[in-house]
């Protein structure tokens, strides 16, 4: 080594030439410190000889390990940003923008009918009951039930609750000519929820009848209108609480303030049309025990409803107590109905509403009605819907002519071809009656498929 090297030539020259006298001593702690420097050349030239052979081992191990095993590594910003943009620009595509930047998403149903009426079906798509006179047999095919909504979240609330929204149109008031299929209003309300209180404004079925019948025939109006379901869409303003019995059983208090609709009073001589008020306060309130989960649960609900028709300078009441309920003991059996009694009951959309005698004597038409419902749901594609329907108004408070009795029943089959398409078949009868046992029988039949969205 240069060190041993450097040292005998120090130690030779030492010896040759005449120097300071040197102790023995010095020259051994020289020596020894020469053989340190040494030693420590040998370790860090050992060290670097095994540095470099585990770099080659693992240049050699590298393009193996690549081919068997992929090494993930994290993104770089440059990817990062790449990502970013695309999830940006697909957004882009399918947001609806608000004003408030608050969420807000679409939804619907793009619903096409293929429907033929029978003889005592009059012009309309889906006849609410016979007609009194014989015509021609209808067909034809229509757009017009297509629904289209939007469904938002709102901020936050003080004490913890939340604001949420929905509404929803379709084209069903226009008339059945070509190129007349108006837009109009179905359901909207905007609720401002709690744990357990809920307010409420907005458009929407009577609160004392918040069910109705599955189909695809009929989404215009709801389903067995004029056959024992009250269903006019009217803006109205509820509360609802709700006390908690266990951890699947419960009770819900609700009440509201409903505006009427005094259109349908199909006694009303011509000479008093001009005379009614055609909105009026009414009143509800329904009171619903419910026990079970999703798959197996039981719900039963009284309600009431009154409010007063002003016709001719006359007070005309409206008393209305209801009871409705859903049972299902399986989950591919479902039971859904309700039962109405009361007296003018067409400010809520059914059909016996008062008379007025020449005298301007006013008084209310009592009915009653309901409706049932057998839902199968053998497979999570194919549905069964069995339903029926019946309003009686008294006879001894209707003129001659009018109907006093429609009774409607009908079933379906539903099939999703995929999760949001369904094609459905029903069938359905009218059979009316009016005063002097005079019967008209109306065949209905519907074919639709619906796309969700």
């Amino acid at each position: 080594m240069l060190t041993r090297a450097i040292a005998a030539c120090l130690i030779a020259i030492g010896m040759a030439q005449p120097v300071l006298p040197q102790t023995s001593p010095d020259i051994q702690r020289v020596l020894d410190r020469l053989q340190q420097l040494e030693e420590q050349n040998r370790q860090i030239v050992d060290e670097i000889r095994a540095l470099r052979s585990d770099l080659l081992q693992r240049s050699e191990l590298k393009p193996q390990e690549t081919s068997e095993t992929p090494v993930s590594s994290a993104p770089t910003l440059s990817e990062r940003m790449d990502v970013q943009e695309s999830r940006t620009a697909e957004l882009a595509q399918s947001k609806v923008e608000t004003s408030q930047r608050l969420p807000i998403s679409l939804t619907g149903m793009l619903l096409f009918n293929a429907f033929s009426n029978g003889k005592f079906g009059g012009p309309g798509q889906y006849p609410t009951q016979a007609s009194f006179n014989r015509g021609d047999a209808t067909s034809g095919a229509s757009f017009r039930q297509t629904v289209l909504g939007l469904k938002f979240n709102g901020p936050r609330l003080p004490g913890g609750g939340k604001v949420s929204g929905s509404i929803y149109m379709d084209f069903f008031a226009g008339s059945e000519s070509p190129f007349n299929n108006i837009l109009h209003l179905r359901i909207a309300t905007i609720d401002l929820a709690w744990k357990n209180t809920t307010i409420s404004v907005g458009q929407d079925k009577p609160l004392i009848s918040p069910r109705e019948p599955s189909s695809l025939a009929q989404v215009g109006v709801s389903p067995l209108t004029g056959a024992g379901n009250l269903w006019d869409w009217q803006p109205q303003v509820r509360i609802e609480q709700r006390f908690h019995l266990s951890e699947n059983s419960g009770l819900t208090a609700q009440g509201a303030v409903y505006e009427t609709a005094e259109f349908y009073p199909q006694t009303l001589p011509l000479v008093y049309a001009g005379t009614i008020e055609r909105a009026r306060p009414g009143y509800e309130g329904r009171l619903e025990f419910f026990s079970g989960t999703e798959r197996r649960r039981f719900e039963i609900a009284p309600g009431f409803h009154f409010s007063t028709t002003h016709v001719a300078e006359v007070s005309i009441p409206s008393h209305i107590v209801s009871l409705d309920g859903l049972a299902r003991p399986f989950p591919i059996l479902e039971i859904t109905g309700e039962y109405f009694n009361g007296r003018n009951v067409s400010v809520l959309g059914a059909r016996g509403g008062f008379n007025l005698l020449p005298n301007d004597v006013g008084f209310p038409v009592h009915a009653r009605g309901g409706w049932g419902q057998i839902a199968l749901f053998p497979t999570p594609r194919l549905s069964l819907h069995i339903y029926a329907g019946e309003e009686s108004d008294r006879a001894r408070d209707l003129p001659d002519g009018t109907a006093q009795r429609n009774f409607v029943y009908a079933g379906n089959l539903m099939y999703k071809l995929a999760p949001n398409v369904i094609a459905a078949f029903e069938a359905a009868q009218a059979r009316t009656q009016y005063l002097g046992s005079i019967e008209r029988l109306n065949n209905h039949y519907d074919l639709a498929l619906a796309y969700l969205f």
